[in-house]
């Protein structure tokens, strides 16, 4: 035994004692820690690093009014000019090119052929009241079993192409596409009454015939009125009013046969 307490006394010899974790740890003065203070022996006397409630700065008060801020923006010119413009602008169906003061204008022109046209009114490329007019027509056809949708459009196209570059080739001024399709399908209305006598008669008696021929008449020379008016064709309505008598025709043929 005594061999084992010499080795374990010479082992290893320092000088660390364990006394000494009360006054070193880690390279820090422990005297110098306010920290490292028994409970009890703190002094609560020194200020913390806060502020109290009372020392902060008085905040501005606030001026304004609930709900209603300050207007700090002001529109500009341009911009008061475009919302006022909106109460300028012409109606959304001017604007698509539908007018009914228009369209009834020109209804009144066709059927009362002695009456004079406006070449102005005339002139316009409004396609809304033909559509109506072929859309009837064809209806019309349909109350007498005659499912005619397709001729009528095909007709009407291709006569509108017809008289389109025959105006063109006879009048100074030219005229549009879109004026001619204009003209011959309004000129269409008493093709459309026709139709509707053919619904309750039939048309291809002795009596018919004379409606019929009465009903092409009247389509063409309104037509041929109408374009004389506006294209300022003086002394050519006969020359106009053969044309439209033979593309009336067609559509006479369809409403009797």
């Amino acid at each position: 035994m005594s061999g084992f307490d010499n080795f374990n006394t010479d082992f290893y010899q320092s000088s660390y004692s364990v006394d000494d974790q009360s006054q070193a740890g880690y390279g820090y003065n422990n005297a110098d820690n306010p920290y490292n203070k028994p409970y009890g022996q703190y002094d609560y006397s020194q200020p913390a690093g806060y502020s109290s409630p009372g020392m902060m700065q008085p905040q501005q008060p606030y001026t304004g009014q609930i709900f209603q801020p300050t207007q700090t923006y002001t529109p500009s010119a341009s911009q008061s000019m475009y919302s006022n413009s909106f109460e300028d602008e012409p109606p959304l169906l001017e604007e698509l090119g539908i007018n009914f003061d228009h369209i009834w204008q020109k209804t009144l022109t066709v059927l009362h052929p002695l009456k004079a046209a406006d070449g102005s009114i005339m002139n316009e490329t409004d396609l809304a009241g033909p559509m109506v007019f072929c859309l009837a027509f064809g209806a019309t056809l349909l109350l007498s079993g005659k499912i005619q949708f397709g001729y009528v459009y095909g007709i009407s196209a291709i006569g509108c192409l017809g008289m389109y570059c025959l105006l063109n080739l006879m009048s100074m001024t030219g005229v549009s596409f879109g004026c001619v399709a204009s003209v011959l399908g309004y000129c269409l209305l008493p093709m459309i009454l026709l139709s509707s006598f053919g619904v309750l008669f039939s048309l291809q008696g002795s009596v018919g015939i004379l409606l019929t021929a009465a009903i092409i008449g009247w389509c063409s020379f309104s037509a041929s009125k109408i374009f004389i008016s506006a294209l300022a064709m003086d002394g050519q309505q006969l020359l106009v009013a053969y044309p439209c008598a033979l593309l009336y025709g067609v559509f006479a043929l369809i409403s009797v046969f």
